[in-house]
């Protein structure tokens, strides 16, 4: 009580932290008179005058009121908009590094071109991080023009792309594109073997727009990159036809964590079936040699009884097509790991893929830790507040809006079952409808927005659905939901990244109603009449009472029913919100008091009968409390695990920088050969032992193994005082002397390339056998809770005897491969840069694998999103992207050689390009 009282007398710490900032929009809105009076370039030298202050020891915080005033005044001039007070409170925590949480419509994207700039100034590069590549491409396009009016460059990353193109978007000062493209790219550049090769340069700062969906929803599963294994297709399908054969009482499943567990009886009857149908190398299913059957079962017992078509996934064109869970949208190319995707698809009775290993893999909570200065901005943070700060260190600060919030929240109402709830939904919408108020329907599946249509179709309302399904009309059908009496059937409708207008989109409605006409008076009309008729539109929706979101059941995590009613009532619009809910829904089944609910509930309720509480409300809160903590101590437990392996990773990456930056290796080496003889003494000639203790003979062999010679070690033997560390000094100058003889009959430049060239890829093949096996063993160590012990801090010193074992074998294996290799000498290729195997990208859910990795913008399907971006330098290479147009490509000119067009530069750089360039 006492800390509502001093809330209410003295604000919260959040209200005083935004007041304390307006200091700072006070300065910059003083210096707006003068700023205004610049030329368009006096405007474009302030530029040039912060590089020269921050170069001189100024710091971002003091040229921060003057370069805020200079980007609003060029937003002025080069898109006709002005920052917003509210938007400079924005802009002013991103640049220390917080996160912004502004509703819906408040403008983020523009607010961001503040913070943007003034990190972009020092020409360490700045990432703007999005969560699809439509968004990415769309902002780079738009938000470009005012940077570039500002004399900086911008580069988007975008899938797919040439490397030389990639480079040059990293080399730009501002950088647009996916967090996953982002990842991948770090990832990726630490399986290359020449620095020259990387295209990332060292982090610097980022802004990640959508934080809480990015930072925190996918945050729950790491970024993998893999490659393909044999292929066990027989297996899937026996194991689905077992799977499929199993009832109900064999088996206890949880739908909280997608996991299904063979009960006692089960157990005994499945070994007795897997023994029949040959499935099994030994008749006991836990031995050893059974642990691929057994984990395989697993993967087809999910596939069969967990995962629903048409929800977690669908079939399109023989294949299955996992459906994103936070967006409803199709993951073209996107597979479950860990032999699960194969599953599914011989539930199906499609064609299985062979599975895949994993080659690097990283958290996003690790990726986006390596940034000196991380800020965010999203509409719905503050409920992740707490998981902020402990993972990331990044605060949350609340901006408030520009103007107040009109729409009406609604209590929540409840029904007895799905049928009566989504009877009384349709009854609503037609009524809405009838008055002309445009409304926005929120489902969680497919399943039920296909459902609801029913409904409506039943009573004659006409209206749109939004899902996987029709992914390819989702900006058009979104950009008009709020046109007078629009019905529009949303699955997940967070983060798609287009505004609903009142009245319609009126850019839209250029680009669909005018797109074939031609520029002249008659066009200029049009665009005129079709103004006018959006303004009269939006007159009356306004008086219908704005936009309507109803949601037809509640998500698991109070961010994204809080980013559906921020749909509605945006800069100051009326609006309303609703939700309808019934004690069928999932939430409330798998996660709600169920005997309080079902009491209460059934006794009290009639057939069709609604009640609204706020105390039921409270309840489902309580419950989505639940899942959000579920949630945290998974991504939790991911990134606990994670750091282990981190640190590893650490070691690793920083290696192969000291290899690939170095002239010779030959130092570490030679090292790696005397730790080898180390190690094989050791063995042999265990420490406190006697001489007739050691393994004479294993020692002979082993040298002979690794080092290809034979050494006269019985004849050492003979001699008094023998000692271990004598037979090591001995057997390092015999290997010493043997390698300098073999280096100076060939040529050395040559052989230190050798070297290089073995050591990485030795560490690279190691690392990936090393990732596997710790997979493996994640996969096992809960096990070790039953002995009482603490899984984690068992993985933690299983995974550090892991990685020391791993060094060994690679320390072995380099020189092994150096005394026996033989240098013939090839005739070189011409300059190209070699491209990486065709590694599948993965983002894969641990607790429900669903995998998160794909943007599904379907950004291909509409050209028309991104403007002038399709045949602008800021067009992004990819498939289809190279240049086609090349009049030399049948000349079989060099790379390197000059351009015959007589540009002066290189072919590769001009008509033997990949692709069109990012902006450099």
């Amino acid at each position: 009580m006492f800390n509502a009282i001093a809330k209410s007398i003295f604000g919260s710490s959040n209200d005083r932290y935004v007041k304390s900032l307006g200091k700072i929009v006070n300065q910059i809105n003083d210096l707006e008179a003068s700023i205004k009076a610049l030329s368009d370039d006096e405007l474009k030298a302030q530029t040039d005058k912060f590089r020269a202050l921050l170069d001189q020891g100024s710091t971002h915080e003091e040229i921060l009121p003057e370069a805020f005033a200079t980007v609003r005044e060029a937003s002025v001039r080069v898109f006709g908009m002005r920052h917003f007070d509210v938007q400079l409170i924005g802009g002013i925590v991103l640049q220390r590094g917080e996160i912004a949480e502004m509703r819906t419509g408040e403008g983020k994207t523009l607010m961001a071109t503040l913070a943007v700039y003034l990190n972009a100034l020092e020409g360490k590069g700045v990432h703007v991080v999005t969560v699809n590549d439509y968004l990415a491409r769309r902002d780079a396009e738009w938000m470009g023009q005012l940077y570039e009016f500002l004399g900086l460059t911008v580069g988007v990353i975008v899938p797919n792309m040439d490397e030389y193109a990639k480079r040059d978007a990293y080399n730009a000062d501002i950088t647009y594109g996916t967090n996953n493209e982002f990842g991948f790219d770090y990832l990726r550049d630490n399986m290359k073997h020449e620095r020259s090769l990387m295209v990332q340069r060292p982090f610097n700062y980022a802004i990640v727009d959508e934080v809480d969906s990015i930072l925190i929803d996918e945050a729950r599963t790491p970024l993998i990159i893999s490659g393909p294994t044999e292929d066990k297709s027989d297996l899937y399908v026996a194991l689905d036809e077992v799977a499929k054969e199993i009832p109900e009482e064999w088996y206890e499943k949880d739908e909280k964590t997608k996991n299904i567990q063979l009960n006692e009886d089960g157990l005994d009857q499945i070994e007795k079936i897997l023994i029949d149908k040959g499935l099994l190398q030994t008749e006991n299913l836990y031995d050893v040699e059974n642990t691929q059957v057994v984990h395989h079962l697993d993967q087809a017992l999910k596939a069969v009884h967990m995962f629903r078509r048409d929800d977690h996934y669908i079939v399109k064109d023989d294949k299955v097509v996992i459906i994103d869970e936070f967006t409803g949208r199709m993951m073209d190319g996107r597979r479950w790991s860990n032999g699960l995707h194969q599953a599914v698809e011989a539930k199906e009775g499609v064609k299985i893929e062979p599975e895949n290993q994993t080659m690097a893999s990283i958290t996003f909570q690790n990726y986006f830790r390596m940034y000196p200065k991380l800020a965010g901005m999203t509409g719905t943070a503050a409920t992740e507040a707490a998981e902020f700060w402990d993972v990331y260190k990044v605060n949350v600060v609340e901006i408030p809006t520009n103007l107040p919030v009109a729409r009406i929240d609604e209590e929540d109402e409840f029904y007895k079952n799905t049928l009566d709830k989504f009877q009384a939904i349709a009854k609503t919408i037609k009524e809405h409808n009838e008055r002309g108020q445009p409304i926005l329907v929120g489902t969680v599946s497919i399943e039920k927005s296909e459902l609801l249509s029913n409904f409506l179709d039943q009573e004659g309302v006409k209206h749109e659905i939004l899902n996987a399904r029709q992914h390819e009309r989702e900006a058009h059908i979104v950009a008009q939901a709020g046109r007078l009496g629009a019905v529009t059937i949303a699955t997940n409708m967070a983060g798609r990244g287009t505004d609903i207008q009142l009245g319609g989109n009126f850019e839209f409605r250029i680009g669909d109603e005018l797109g074939e006409m031609e520029d002249g008076p008659e066009k200029d009309a049009a665009i005129e009449r079709i103004r006018q008729e959006v303004a009269a539109e939006k007159a009356k929706v306004l008086e219908a009472g704005g936009l309507f979101v109803l949601g037809t059941e509640r998500h698991e995590s109070r961010r994204i029913d809080n980013q559906l009613r921020g749909r509605s009532g945006r800069q100051g619009d009326p609006g309303l919100s609703r939700f309808y809910l019934c004690l069928e829904d999932d939430l409330l089944r798998i996660f709600g008091p169920d005997t309080l609910f079902a009491k209460m509930m059934n006794s009290n309720l009639e057939d069709g009968e609604a009640i609204g509480s706020k105390w039921l409300s409270k309840a489902i809160e309580t419950a989505q409390k639940k899942v959000e903590a579920r949630n945290y101590d998974a991504r939790k437990q991911v990134v606990q695990y994670d750091d282990v392996m981190n640190d590893q990773r650490k070691v690793i990456y920083e290696q192969r920088g000291e290899i690939m930056e170095s002239e010779t290796v030959d130092d570490v080496v030679v090292d790696m050969r005397h730790d080898t003889i180390n190690a094989l003494v050791g063995t042999a000639c265990p420490p406190g032992s006697y001489p007739e203790q050691w393994d004479v003979e294993g020692l002979k062999e082993k040298i002979g193994e690794v080092f290809g010679i034979e050494l006269p070690i019985d004849d050492w033997m003979k001699e008094d005082q023998v000692e271990p560390e004598l037979l090591e000094e001995r057997i390092r100058e015999q290997t010493d002397e043997m390698m300098e003889t073999k280096i100076s009959s060939n040529d050395p430049s040559i052989w230190r390339m050798v070297e290089k060239d073995v050591l990485l890829r030795q560490l690279d093949f190691h690392w990936k056998e090393h990732l596997a096996t710790l997979d493996a063993l994640r996969q096992v160590i809960w096990m070790r809770g039953i002995a009482q012990k603490q899984p984690i801090n068992e993985y933690k010193q299983e995974a550090f005897g892991l990685f020391e074992s791993m060094l060994e074998k690679l320390r072995e294996e380099v020189t092994k491969i150096l005394f026996k290799a033989e240098l013939r000498i090839a005739q070189p290729e011409a300059d190209a840069l070699p491209d990486l195997p065709d590694f599948l990208t993965g983002h894969i859910d641990p607790l429900t694998g669903l995998d998160n990795s794909a943007d599904g913008d379907g950004s291909e399907d509409r050209p028309e999103l991104f403007g002038s971006l399709a045949g602008s330098p800021r067009a992004a290479s990819g498939p289809g992207g190279a240049n086609t147009d090349n009049p030399y490509a049948n000349l079989n000119v060099s790379r390197n050689a000059p351009c015959p067009c007589g540009s002066g530069n290189k072919y590769k750089h001009c008509h033997g390009a990949a692709g069109a360039r990012q902006i450099a």
